[in-house]
């Protein structure tokens, strides 16, 4: 093959594969336009043309939300309650990769198969022990029992990605560090845990989103109205004979702003915690 049709060949695969990820694009974004739209129409509006565009954009779906749901008490518990518990997640499993990832010890990878173990066993199983547990140490009702059940979930993968990422770290940094005079902690927290900040934040991203959106466990433990999180507070709009959704939906809309707004914040690490590995250089 020439020169010419060789790069004729590869223009045309590259126009193919921008029009693939461009259809994929769509396809995707489609269904959050829907959300958006959706959120501004009536209950009526959305039966009788769910695709078309609301005849009157109006906030009232929003006010609705915001007051009859106590909308920023659910906020704010969400912000607590996962903010707490990814935080606690990234602390936590970076010391245990840092561990597993730059220490020589009897047990090491049985450790590490035990942390890995963890995510082949679904957290949901052990639902009842879960429950029994948190009534024998007086947390239920408290938002202490979703964050450590959120904390326990999380580490295995955590760890799993941490310490593949300290791993990759060159063992000469630690050695300088030393020869230095940093402590065993000034060489994990000043010298190693800045350069794993892309593992970091796919870490927090990928924790965040489900704990976020998680209805299943505040279902199990939590009682109070107070002390509700969004995907469960939202349950009252869902009525035994009708539900109203168009104020479903703007809540929804609501309560995926944080999620957009983090990854706006953190895309550009968790594209390269995504792609680490993937190129030489």
């Amino acid at each position: 093959m020439s020169a010419a049709n060789a790069s004729r060949a590869r223009r045309l695969g590259t126009r193919a594969l921008y029009v693939a990820l461009g259809l994929y694009g769509a396809a995707v974004s489609y269904p959050l336009f829907l959300m958006v739209v959706t959120a501004f129409k009536t209950t009526r509006e959305i039966f009788f043309a769910p695709f078309a565009l609301p005849s009157r954009w109006n906030l009232a779906n929003f006010a609705t939300v915001w007051q009859r749901a106590n909308f920023p008490v659910y906020m704010k518990n969400s912000l607590v309650v996962t903010g707490t518990s990814v935080v606690v997640i990234g602390f936590v499993a970076s010391l245990a990769a840092y561990a597993l990832a730059r220490y020589r010890f009897r047990w090491n990878g049985a450790l590490y198969i035990y942390f890995l173990a963890g995510l082949m066993v679904p957290i949901r199983l052990g639902v009842l022990p879960l429950f029994l547990l948190m009534r024998d140490l007086g947390l239920l009702d408290t938002h202490a029992s979703l964050i450590l059940t959120y904390v326990a979930s999380g580490m295995p993968m955590s760890v799993f990605i941490l310490t593949g990422f300290f791993r990759a770290l060159p063992q000469e940094l630690e050695f300088a560090a030393r020869i230095d005079g940093c402590t065993e902690f000034q060489v994990f927290y000043r010298v190693m845990l800045p350069l794993v900040r892309p593992a970091l934040a796919t870490v927090m991203l990928i924790n965040f989103v489900p704990l976020w959106n998680d209805f299943f466990f505040p279902l199990i433990f939590l009682r109070s109205d107070s002390l509700k999180t969004i995907p469960l507070g939202m349950t009252v709009f869902f009525g035994q004979y009708e539900t109203n959704w168009g104020v479903v939906f703007a809540g929804m809309l609501l309560a995926s702003l944080p999620l957009l707004a983090l990854y706006l914040l953190m895309s550009q690490q968790f594209i390269k915690g995504l792609t680490a590995g993937a190129v030489k250089g």
